[in-house]
């Protein structure tokens, strides 16, 4: 056994030699590049599910060929993500299922989690096709499944910012950094609250052009009631968190009413700055280019920032961001924390991490079709409606009430502890 482990850590140490990013992914050996590789398969899933929504169209006429579509003119639009996401999250949900429990490097499972690339892409891309040979009857069902699917991964990602934001603030108060932090972290706090400030005086400029935008006005003032709120618990004698913490949750959940305002369908009377970042398409700038004689370099610039304003680019690496951030923190969902790693020890864990992954494969999903399988989106568009607005609003109100909860909960244990008779 000792000679096979030494074996086993020679090769090891023999692949690390090879420092080029292609020899380690060649080899498997470093489960730190796995991960960005992962992330780059769940960005090429994105971008798959967005060209069978906007280009796919054509598409139809030959699967309708196959029986698959079984008549319907949508089978490579919103039901199209529908497929690339099924392939996504099988793909996931088998390296969930092959990897979970991983606790130490060099084994089988560590090895099939940071290696065997080419039998790896070789089944998304099988598992992807397999998807658009299935009747449309089961994504109806599916598209239910990926709602839940999709919430379990906003949930997983607002516990992950709320305990980097918590582990943040007990960094600076501890009590090595409470000098050199003490005026980084009033600094931070003071930029975050004049941030949030801004931010909901431009929403209501930009949102409420009229007294008759009710629902603006209540998202946007209910926004501001929520931060007085944590503010006040925060700073409450018995809690004593700070202003650092209410404040980069203050930032946080006035992003969430911005993202669900822009939501709301363009056309609507409260919503008209959207509706003229729309205005715009490809072909306005192409003719414009033309008749100002524009050389082509302007063009490409002006076609950039038209993606940039539109937010649709930038949108899609956020989720595979945001994915794969959250998916490398699984240490938040620890119950035994403290404990001391050993040197063989993965240095995250890969179930999580796979976990994270395929249901952000139904996140992505609900982004392109609106939360709605029955929605008809735009070009160029993402998580735009009404379902969405209400989604990031509802995720709004549940941060804050995580925040407070895990801010009041231990001195409510503590409470019932001293209270039970010894």
């Amino acid at each position: 056994m000792e000679s096979g482990a030494g074996i086993t850590n020679e090769r090891f140490a023999e692949v690390l030699k090879d420092s080029s990013c292609l020899g380690q992914f060649r080899n498997g050996s470093n489960p730190w590049m796995a991960r960005y590789v992962y992330g780059l398969i769940f960005l090429f899933s994105n971008l798959l599910a967005w060209a069978a929504r906007d280009y796919g169209r054509g598409a139809s006429v030959k699967m309708e060929k196959l029986n698959v579509c079984a008549g319907k003119s949508d089978c490579s639009g919103a039901e199209g993500v529908l497929r690339v996401s099924l392939g996504c999250f099988i793909f996931y949900i088998i390296m969930f299922l092959s990897t979970a429990g991983t606790s130490k490097l060099h084994g089988r499972r560590d090895a099939w989690h940071s290696g065997w690339w080419s039998a790896k892409i070789i089944l998304w891309i099988a598992l992807t096709i397999i998807t658009f040979l299935v009747p449309s009857a089961f994504f109806q069902i599916y598209g239910e499944i990926a709602h839940f699917g999709a919430g379990v991964f906003l949930l997983i990602q607002l516990i992950s910012v709320i305990s980097f934001i918590r582990w943040l603030n007990d960094c600076c108060q501890s009590e090595k950094n409470a000098e050199r932090c003490h005026i980084h972290a009033m600094l931070i706090a003071t930029t975050s609250y004049v941030v949030c400030i801004i931010g909901v005086i431009l929403m209501y400029i930009w949102y409420t052009p009229e007294p008759s935008c009710l629902l603006n006005i209540f998202f946007i003032t209910w926004t501001l009631v929520l931060l007085q709120l944590m503010t006040s618990v925060s700073l409450h004698p018995k809690v004593n968190a700070g202003l650092l913490t209410p404040g980069l949750m203050g930032l946080y959940v006035v992003f969430l009413c911005w993202c669900a305002i822009r939501s709301e369908p363009a056309g609507e009377s409260c919503n008209r700055k959207a509706e003229a970042s729309r205005r715009t398409d490809w072909l306005t700038i192409i003719v414009i280019s033309r008749s100002l004689k524009i050389s082509w370099h302007f063009s490409i610039f002006m076609t950039i920032d038209l993606v940039c304003r539109q937010s649709f680019i930038v949108a899609l690496l956020a989720i595979v961001v945001a994915t794969f951030s959250t998916g490398i923190d699984s240490q938040c969902f620890q119950f035994r924390k403290g404990e001391k790693k050993d040197e063989d020890d993965v240095p995250y864990g890969y179930g999580f991490f796979h976990f994270v992954f395929a249901t952000g494969a139904m996140y992505f999903a609900m982004l392109l079709i609106g939360w709605n399988t029955h929605h008809i989106i735009q070009k160029w568009t993402i998580d735009v409606g009404w379902t969405s607005a209400w989604v990031r609003i509802v995720n709004e109100w549940l941060a804050v009430c995580v925040y407070l909860w895990m801010l009041v909960a231990p001195i409510i244990l503590k409470f019932r502890r001293a209270a039970e008779p010894v």
